[in-house]
């Protein structure tokens, strides 16, 4: 007998900083936390990285069965800054979770990394420690405001831009939102929709 093969109720992709590594320890918490969903944890090129995370989230909807519309991405820094970039240029996604989103480079606050924010209709989360140098408060409350979609901020005190040490509670945070996400009887629409 033979038994069919019931797709997930959502998939997860997640990515680390620039020059990280797909087995960096806040990915592989979040991943943890939120199984028994299916993962997948990669690195990114430093160009063309909007495009390689549409071509990852491709694959793993098409491995997987899941609808495009049901897929989380993100991931820390440089990785959810290309995720959100990927949504913003049209890839439908159930979310966004960012992770110490770098807005600009430390010292130059005039340097924002945030033209796409306008286009992004998708819940977002972002977790940012206080003491990060890519972003304050102030700023990033100020620039979140530009998304069409929910944004959701959490603030960890004592946390510089890499969250050393932070991993459980970043995956604590990350999987509570995750919950009430898929949880919800009628999604949000996402991309450019």
């Amino acid at each position: 007998m033979t038994t069919a093969r019931v797709a997930p109720n959502f998939v997860v992709l997640l990515a680390p900083g620039a020059n990280g590594r797909a087995d960096h320890p806040t990915l592989m918490a979040i991943e943890a936390a939120v199984k028994p969903a299916p993962v997948r944890r990669v690195a990114l090129p430093s160009r063309r990285a909007p495009e390689r995370v549409a071509a990852e989230a491709a694959d793993l909807v098409a491995s997987t069965g899941v609808d495009q519309d049901r897929i989380i991405l993100g991931g820390r820094s440089y990785g959810g800054r290309m995720g959100s970039e990927a949504v913003a240029n049209g890839l439908s996604a159930l979310g966004l979770v960012l992770i110490s989103y770098p807005l600009h480079p430390p010292g130059q606050p005039e340097s924002l990394r945030t033209d796409h924010f306008p286009r992004l209709r998708c819940p977002c989360l972002f977790v940012s420690g206080r003491g990060d140098a890519f972003a304050s408060a102030e700023e990033l409350g100020r620039e979140a405001d530009a998304i069409a979609g929910p944004v959701s901020i959490v603030w960890l005190d004592g946390g510089g831009h890499g969250l050393r040490h932070r991993d459980g509670e970043v995956a604590a945070v990350v999987a509570a939102w995750v919950k009430s996400l898929v949880e919800k009887p009628d999604p949000p629409l996402s991309g450019n929709h």
